[in-house]
């Protein structure tokens, strides 16, 4: 098969307004608590999912937001979309705050979504065809305009258009569903877009395919990605930096080798330690994290993590550690024993001038 030099016509990418040193997404305590109904006279209670989260993701990289299942992940991902509103916090899109100076319309022209469950995030009654024209026709392109790119882009995330584009979502695979979930949220070209466990659902070969099918789209598109995963590994493979969050707050954020190599936080330390090792002499013998993680409708007071910190002390319980900056490098950390002259008695001492 070989290659055409011809290509059909995009909808013109959102323009890049504050140049390579401007983020291009920059999140500001972001929060979101969702409402516990109780009986007629329960006091009123709240799930923290998501508590006063901020980090900022620069032009052309990829962010890793990692976690336990119930952090907070999905529904930050969730929240940045706008698919459900925020009780807190400002989402700046290329140094316009949503909302105010940037419309609905215009994020989702320049932000899309790729979910976790690539069956239920496709209509059913539309063929693969139908399914990525739809986003640029409602954007104003012309129905055969808008089926040509479709099938440009079925093209590029490696689906024969002859073959599958007056197919059904159940009649291709999860892996080509997912391909086409890509193609999906390529066609507004947008400049980031966000994937949400986007491989987990898939076998080992295939996810390895799309994700060097994701770095090639990179490459050739100039995208930026948001990617969230429970699979460490992944992560590591695909990501410039990381995240790492805990029942709803960030404890670690930096550059991924860094964390990985040097982590700060006990939490992320853990959830390193528990990986799987192909080496049968690194077995993990004994848990490197115990219980489960506390109730978020009622969070333990100061650093949340510390009800299964083996190095909590009083001062963990008592005042919640800001995330700090550890170095010049972007490292950052919400635990007392990484701040220098925070209280805990393994806490590096301040430098002196």
């Amino acid at each position: 098969m070989t290659e055409t030099t011809t290509s059909v016509a995009m909808l013109e990418p959102v323009e890049d307004r504050g140049g390579v040193a401007q983020p291009l997404l920059q999140v500001n305590g972001l929060t979101k608590h969702f409402p516990v109904r109780g009986g007629l006279f329960a006091a009123k209670r709240t799930v923290r999912a998501v508590d006063n989260v901020s980090f900022s993701v620069a032009k052309g990289e990829t962010v890793g937001i990692v976690g336990e299942s119930g952090c907070g992940k999905s529904t930050t991902a969730r929240l940045l979309m706008h698919l459900m509103p925020r009780d807190d916090g400002d989402v700046i899109y290329d140094g316009m705050t949503v909302g105010q100076s940037l419309s609905l319309r215009e994020l989702r022209r320049g932000m899309q979504m790729v979910f976790q469950d690539s069956y239920a995030s496709l209509n059913p009654r539309l063929t693969i065809e139908e399914s990525i024209a739809f986003g640029p026709k409602v954007h104003g392109m012309a129905d055969g305009a808008a089926r040509a790119l479709a099938r440009e882009l079925l093209g590029k995330v490696g689906l024969v258009p002859a073959n599958f584009a007056n197919r059904y979502p159940h009649e291709i695979s999860g892996g080509q569903r997912q391909r086409v979930n890509i193609a999906r949220a390529l066609a507004l070209s947008p400049r980031l877009v966000i994937l949400d466990e986007a491989v987990s659902a898939l076998d080992k070969s295939v996810e390895a395919q799309v994700l060097n099918l994701l770095a090639d789209l990179k490459r050739e598109f100039g995208l930026t990605y948001l990617f969230i995963s429970h699979d460490l590994n992944v992560v590591r493979y695909i990501s410039d930096r990381v995240l790492v969050m805990y029942l709803g707050e960030v404890v670690e954020l930096g550059p991924v080798d860094q964390v990985w190599d040097s982590p700060a936080h006990p939490y992320t330390r853990a959830l390193l330690a528990a990986m799987p090792s192909s080496d049968p002499d690194r077995r993990t013998e004994k848990p490197p994290i115990s219980g489960d993680p506390p109730n978020p409708i009622d969070p333990p007071s100061g650093c949340r993590f510390h009800t299964r910190c083996p190095f909590a002390e009083p001062l963990c319980a008592n005042a919640t550690p800001k995330l700090t900056a550890l170095d010049n490098m972007g490292h950052e950390a919400a635990c007392y024993m990484a701040i220098p002259g925070s209280g805990h008695s393994r806490a590096p001492q301040e430098e002196t001038a």
